[in-house]
Formats: structure tokens, C-alpha cells, sequence
């Protein structure tokens, strides 16, 4: 009996930090899904600032609730909103202009999660995420579009030292039709498409994160997103990193991250920091994301 509690105390203590699908990274996600009945409510707050040229502060907010359909398979829904301010910053076809207004409703997303192998009683984790997408405000312009997306992502995670070191990765692809809405008085010979676009992401990322104290991981996360348009092919791409700092207590938990645009390439604009892709990108996002267990 001793030699078959022992090893089931220790898995249970391995899985702690992350049974209820703490996120230990802002951008980055785990494999874990929640326990079956279990909900969880998470508030995210991203702050995109700064293109080189002009001004450039925008806000977007996630208000989410995550449930727990059995112990593999979880749902969620979130209602999305953002706020920006803008100026001194005229972009042909991206960006026709000053543009400032408070936190409005930007659109919503329902996802599915499926576990198929967990990282706690199976030594490495894998999941895989279904998303629907659809959006109002364009994020970059801050302007009126209509946007439709589909994605699908697989989520690797693994215990190290008995959860102490926690290893994350994320491999993705988003499609995407999206339509501009007209824009009066635009400047002359401004270009502003308005017919239907297509648009494909894709995506890599991975973090690690160390428990120093007990409740209390620091880590790093990195990600690179390239993404191609139907009339500009290869539109963009960008790698992003920077540190973490997660706490996760028994009902609660948060995560703090610090993102740095390091490299970026694809469409440019006349004055931008060279090496780096700023139009629907900035060169620095911070990330808070809370979450409620109950």
C-alpha cells in the first residue's frame, strides 16, 4: 500500500501548480485543461505602445469564463474590448489617421480544449485548442472591419523537477476573412481597401518557468508569428520575448508579462525603426492576466 500511495502523492503534488489550467505565461499556454464541473474566470489586460513614429497606445481586454465539460475537455467564452489613442502616424493602407476613444466592445471568441495526454500522470502533456473568432474594431487601425477567424493550436508542456521547472510550447495556425469598413475624407491617394481579405497565421512559441518560493514562478516566453495576405503574400512576421512573473494561490492566481519586439521583418513604413515589423505590430506589449477559481 506504502509503494502505491507514494508515487500518487507525488503525482497529485506535481500537478498542483497547474490543476486548475493556471496560466504561468502571459502568451504561452500549458496543456492542462480544468477538472470536470470546474469553472474558472480570467480577466486579461494587454498594453500594445509605441511605432517608432508618432504616438501609439492601445488597450485590449479578454473578460473570460473557462468550464470544465469533463476532466480532458474544457469550454470557454470571452468578450473582448480595446481602447486607443493615436497620432502622427499616417500608414497607406493600414493606418489613415488620428484616432482616440475609451475602452469599446471589440468582438468575442468561443474555444474547445481536448486533452489528450496530461504532463502530470503522463510525463508530457499534450492538448490541442479549436477556436472561433470574430471581431468588429480592427486592433491596429483601431477603425471598424469585420473579422472572421478560425484557430487551431497544439499545447506541449512538461514537469521538471518535480514541478519546480515547468516547460511550455505552442505551435498554431489562424485563417482569417476580414473586411474594411469605408472611411470618409481620407487623405488624398490614400489607400483603403474595402473588398473582402483572406488572411493565414502561423505560430511558434515556448516558455519555462521556475518556482523560487513556494506560489511564486519567474520565467521567459518567446513567440514568433509570421502571417500571410492576399494581396501582399508574406504581410509580416515578428519574434517577441521577455520575462514572467506568476503567482498562483488556492482560489486565485496572476501572471505578469513584459513583451519586447527583438526582430521583426515584412511591410515597412517611411521613418520606422529598421529590423523590426510596426505596423500591426508595437515594439513593446505588457500583459496582466488574473484568474478566479471557483
Amino acid at each position: 500500500m506504502r509503494n502505491y500511495l507514494l508515487p500518487l502523492a507525488a503525482a497529485s503534488l506535481v500537478a498542483l501548480p497547474c490543476a486548475a489550467d493556471e496560466n504561468l505565461f502571459g502568451y504561452i499556454k500549458g496543456s492542462e485543461v480544468l477538472p470536470n464541473g470546474a469553472w474558472e474566470f480570467y480577466q486579461v489586460v494587454t498594453q500594445r505602445a509605441d511605432k517608432g513614429v508618432g504616438e501609439y497606445t492601445a488597450y485590449n481586454t479578454e473578460t473570460e469564463l473557462e468550464y470544465g465539460v469533463s476532466d480532458r475537455f474544457t469550454v470557454k467564452g470571452e468578450i473582448k474590448g480595446q481602447s486607443i489613442d493615436t497620432s502622427g502616424l499616417l500608414i497607406d493602407g493600414y493606418m489613415p489617421g488620428d484616432e482616440k476613444y475609451g475602452l469599446k466592445f471589440q468582438g468575442g471568441e468561443i474555444s474547445g480544449k481536448y486533452n489528450f495526454l496530461s504532463p502530470a500522470l503522463d510525463d508530457f502533456g499534450v492538448s490541442m485548442t479549436m477556436g472561433l473568432d470574430y471581431l468588429v474594431l480592427d486592433p491596429h487601425s483601431g477603425r471598424d472591419k469585420d473579422t472572421i477567424s478560425i484557430d487551431l493550436e497544439l499545447q506541449l508542456q512538461k514537469y521538471f523537477l518535480e514541478g519546480q521547472v515547468i516547460w511550455a510550447a505552442n505551435f498554431g495556425t489562424e485563417g482569417t476573412r476580414a473586411t474594411r469598413k469605408p472611411i470618409d475624407n481620407l487623405p488624398e491617394d490614400f489607400e483603403w481597401p474595402t473588398e473582402m481579405e483572406v488572411e493565414i497565421e502561423f505560430w511558434a512559441g515556448t516558455g519555462v518557468s521556475y518556482r523560487f518560493v513556494p506560489n511564486w514562478f519567474i520565467g521567459v516566453e518567446t513567440l514568433y508569428e509570421t502571417e500571410y495576405e492576399t494581396e501582399v503574400a508574406m504581410e509580416r512576421n515578428s519574434v517577441f520575448a521577455g520575462p514572467t512573473l506568476h503567482y498562483g494561490g488556492e482560489d486565485y492566481w496572476f501572471t505578469l508579462t513584459y513583451f519586447d519586439q527583438i526582430r521583426g521583418g515584412g511591410e515597412t513604413f517611411e521613418g520606422q525603426p529598421s529590423g523590426l515589423h510596426l505596423i500591426e505590430k508595437t515594439e513593446q506589449e505588457i500583459r496582466l492576466k488574473v484568474g478566479l477559481n471557483f
